[in-house]
C-alpha cells in the first residue's frame, strides 16, 4: 500500500505567504499609474489586447508557483509503500474415512458416511493453510486424493466418496499403512493422521499396531475417532419389497483406536452422534494451529529533489520569459 507523507510538515505553513503576495501584488498593480496621461481613453475602448498584454501577469503565477515548490520541497515530501509479508508453518493432514457397509447405519443423520463427509469438508474450510489429503478403506484402501492446498478440488472429491467404491470389509492396519505413506516424506512440521471408523480390523495384511508404529517412526500423530451409537444401530437392508431397517450391533474396538492414538501421540475420540462427531474435529482443529507469523515492512522515498528540481525548472521558465517575449520596458 502505498502512502504521501511529509518529514518536515510544519513548513507548509509558509504557503500562506503566497495569498498575502498575492493580495499585495494585486493592489500594488492597481495604485500605479503611467507617465503618459491621456484626456480621454475612449479611443482605445475597442483596441484588440495582444497575447503579451493578456499575459503581463504571467511571470507573477510562475514566480509564486516556484515559491509554493520550494516550500513544499522543504517540508520534505516522502512516499511510503507498507505491507505485511506472511511466514505460514503448516500441517500436512490426512484424512482416513472408513466407507464400510456399516457405515450406512443411520443412527448419524442422514448415515455416518454422510454425517463424516459434511464435517470434514467443514474442518477442511477451516485450514487454508495446511495440505490435506484423503485417504479412504473398506475392505481394502486407496488414496482419493493426495495432499494438497487445493481444498476446493479436494472437497470435490470428498462429496464423490460412496460406499461401495472398494470391496467391503475393515482394512483399518491397510489403511493407516497407506496413510503414512503419504507423509513420511513430508517436510511439514507437524504431520498427522484423522483416522474415522466404525469397526474392527478384519481384512488386509497389516495389523493396524503394527502401522501406528511405522507412524511412531515417522514422527507422525495419530487421532482416531470411533462412530456409532452404544449397543444397537438402525442399518438399511435391501428386500425385494423396498429398503427395510434391521437393527445390528456396533461392533467397535476401541481398545485398539486408544491403543494407536497412544502410540504416536495422539488421541482418541467416542462420537455417538452429529453434534459430538463435530466437536471433536473442532477440538483437533483446536489442538494442531498453524503457526502464522506476520511481517510488517514500511519503505520511504525522499522526494525533496523532485520537487526542488521542478521548482528551478519553472524559475527558468519564467526568467527567460521575463526576458524576452515578456520584457518590461521602463
Amino acid at each position: 500500500m502505498f502512502n504521501y507523507q511529509f518529514a518536515n510538515p510544519s513548513y507548509l505553513y509558509l504557503l500562506i505567504l503566497i495569498p498575502i503576495l498575492t493580495i499585495w501584488y494585486w493592489r500594488r498593480h492597481h495604485k500605479q499609474q503611467t507617465d503618459v496621461v491621456f484626456s480621454n481613453l475612449k479611443a482605445f475602448a475597442f483596441a484588440p489586447k495582444t497575447l503579451r498584454e493578456r499575459l503581463r501577469h504571467f511571470p507573477f503565477a510562475l514566480r509564486m508557483l516556484v515559491l509554493a515548490l520550494v516550500i513544499i520541497a522543504l517540508a520534505r515530501p516522502q512516499s511510503s509503500m507498507s505491507g505485511e509479508k506472511l511466514h505460514t508453518e503448516g500441517i500436512d493432514i490426512v484424512l482416513v474415512l472408513d466407507i464400510s457397509g456399516s457405515m450406512l447405519a443411520e443412527d448419524f443423520r442422514p448415515n455416518r458416511i454422510e454425517a463424516a463427509k459434511n464435517v470434514a469438508g467443514d474442518f477442511i474450510s477451516a485450514r487454508e493453510n495446511d495440505r490435506i489429503g484423503l485417504v479412504i478403506f473398506s475392505g481394502e484402501s486407496f488414496t482419493q486424493c493426495p495432499l494438497t492446498l487445493d481444498h476446493s478440488v479436494l472437497k470435490s472429491l470428498l462429496l464423490k466418496v460412496k460406499n461401495g467404491m472398494v470391496v467391503d470389509g475393515t482394512a483399518i492396519g491397510t489403511a493407516l499403512a497407506n496413510a503414512v505413506n503419504r507423509l513420511k516424506d513430508s517436510d511439514a512440521k507437524s504431520k498427522v493422521l484423522i483416522l474415522l471408523t466404525d469397526g474392527v480390523n478384519n481384512r488386509g495384511e497389516i495389523d493396524p499396531l503394527t502401522a501406528a508404529d511405522i507412524a511412531h517412526t515417522f514422527d507422525i500423530r495419530v487421532y482416531t475417532i470411533g462412530v456409532g451409537t452404544q449397543g444397537m444401530a438402525p442399518y438399511p437392508v435391501q428386500t425385494p419389497f423396498g429398503t427395510r431397517y434391521q437393527n445390528m450391533p456396533t461392533d467397535l474396538d476401541e481398545k485398539s483406536l486408544t491403543k494407536i492414538a497412544e502410540m504416536t501421540g495422539g488421541k482418541y475420540f467416542r462420537a455417538h452422534d452429529n453434534k459430538e462427531l463435530k466437536r471433536i474435529y473442532s477440538d483437533i482443529d483446536k489442538m494442531e494451529k498453524t503457526k502464522i507469523e506476520t511481517f510488517a515492512y514500511r519503505k520511504h522515498t525522499d522526494l525533496f529533489y523532485t520537487w526542488l528540481g521542478f521548482a528551478l525548472l519553472v524559475l527558468f521558465v519564467e526568467m527567460g520569459l521575463s526576458q524576452t517575449y515578456l520584457r518590461k520596458l521602463p
